[in-house]
Formats: C-alpha cells, structure tokens, sequence
C-alpha cells in the first residue's frame, strides 16, 4: 500500500461515514454514479471506516435475488410530504463478500413501480420530486433511529440532492449530526426538463426559507444541484463532463472542491479530501 494512503487510512479508522445514492451495484445496473457508490464505501470499509449506505428501494429491484428484508423496529414512521402522512419502511440488504450493509427507503406510493425515475415512454415521473423530500427525511429519521452519528455524510446523484439542503435547514441542531460534516458529488448532466414545478412549494411546506430555494423555482439539473452545493461543506467532481453552468457555479464555492478521478486512482484523494473537513 502506497504511503500516502497508509497514513491516510490510520486517520480513517473507526470514522463514520454515510453514503447516500440514487443507485449503487449490485442493485441497479452499472452506471458512473452505481458505480462509485459501491467503490468508495468498499474503499473505506477496507481502510477501517465504519460505513452506511442508503438508496431508495425502486420497484425494479429484485427483492428475493438481492435479500432484503423490511427492518421493523425502523419502520413505521409517518413522514409528512406537502401535508399528507406517508409511511416510512425500511429494508436492508447486504453486500456479497464485503460485508457491507446497505438500508433502503420504501413507501407503497413512491417506490412500488417497477421503474427507477423514468416512465416507459422516458418521461421524468411527476411525483420525482417528493420521491427526493421523502428519500431525504427518511434517511435522516433513520439515521436518527439507529443513533448512529456520522461524521461525513456523502450524497450521490439527484435524488439524494436535498440531503444537505435539509441538513443544515432542518436537521442541523439534531444532536446527533451536530459535527456531521455534507459532501456532494456532482456528475454529469443526469435529466434534461425539470421537475415538478411545484417542488419549491412543497418543500416551503418543511419550514425551509424560500431564500435558501429561490433557484427551484425552476427545478432543473443543474438548479437542483445548486441547492446541494450551497448546503455543503465539500463538493467532489464524479464526473470529467460536468455541466458548464454548474463549473460556472463552482468559481464562486469558497469550500473544498476535489476534482475528477477515475477509478483507479481515487482512493488517497478521497481519503485526504474528506480528512480536509475536519
């Protein structure tokens, strides 16, 4: 093992962090996000870190191939959306050989269709957008359940881009994510339109100042990933082909960014990035 990531790795040890994902392997097919959202985690596990990783539980994923099974004592919870209670369950899964324990979040309503994001005709669904505040608020009340205190929260992809905002808006004097520190991914340009256009409403409803989503009045990509960025204390480029206006975006973002790295060669940068927020 290289030098840098052995010294590295000794300020890893019994760190915890929590990887939030729109899609991670084995459960989804292979994609840049699916796949780093399985690498870094196996990378830190390796070096001694002690990891959580959470996706939704899309309908297309195959329960009976992949284990899961509903955790009872963390389901059961009632998470408002725009006024309306929907049940939070939780199943979980681990891993193949790197013992690795991933948490899904299921609701009837928003995860029972048999398709990730897009209907058949690869229209954006409607409801995409309280997918995302549900997503966001059940991986914090179960976080909240497990009391377990992460000390780095990393999201990838859209559907996990309102975890920070709702870090540091809603959840920021929870105790157990007082020293937590938010980074995000950004990848390449993951839809084209936007969401719902109601989604600024939806989310004003949490109590959450129109100022700090005043860009969701139009709910695009790249506007979206505004709102993350604002909200966190790290930015990692994930991908080489990151959308102009958010590189333009970026020039201003006076926190650690870490730029692009393949596969092969992200460990020590990651390691040392996230050891920066400390």
């Amino acid at each position: 093992m290289p030098v840098g990531i052995l010294q590295n790795s000794e300020l890893m040890k019994n760190r915890k962090i929590l990887y939030v994902s729109s899609e991670v392997v084995p459960y989804l097919p292979e994609s840049e996000i699916s796949s780093m959202s399985f690498e870094i985690p196996k990378m830190v596990n390796k070096q001694g870190g002690q990891i959580r990783i959470f996706m939704p539980r899309y309908g297309n994923i195959n329960e009976r191939r992949h284990q899961l099974h509903e955790v009872i004592r963390l389901s059961g919870l009632n998470l408002v959306i725009n006024d309306l209670d929907m049940p939070l369950i939780i199943k979980v899964a681990s891993i193949p050989k790197e013992r690795i324990q991933v948490y899904f979040i299921d609701n009837e309503e928003y995860f029972k269709r048999k398709a990730t994001l897009r209907d058949k005709d690869g229209n954006l669904f409607d409801d995409n957008d309280e997918r995302a505040i549900f997503f966001a608020k059940g991986v914090f009340e179960t976080i909240k359940r497990l009391n377990w205190s992460p000390d780095i929260i990393h999201v990838h992809g859209w559907m996990s881009a309102l975890l920070p905002l709702y870090l540091k808006q809603i959840y920021k004097d929870e105790p157990i994510f007082k020293n937590s520190k938010i980074v995000t991914s950004i990848y390449g340009n993951e839809f084209d339109k936007t969401l719902n256009k109601k989604m600024i409403e939806k989310i004003i409803f949490d109590e959450i100042e129109e100022s700090h989503i005043i860009d969701l009045e139009d709910p695009t990509y790249e506007n979206l990933m505004k709102v993350a960025i604002d909200s966190s204390d790290g930015v990692i480029k994930g991908s080489e082909n990151i959308s102009p206006k958010i590189n333009e975006f970026l020039k201003k973002y006076k926190k650690p960014i870490l730029g692009f790295k393949t596969t092969d060669s992200f460990a020590e940068p990651y390691i040392d990035f996230y050891n920066k927020l400390f």
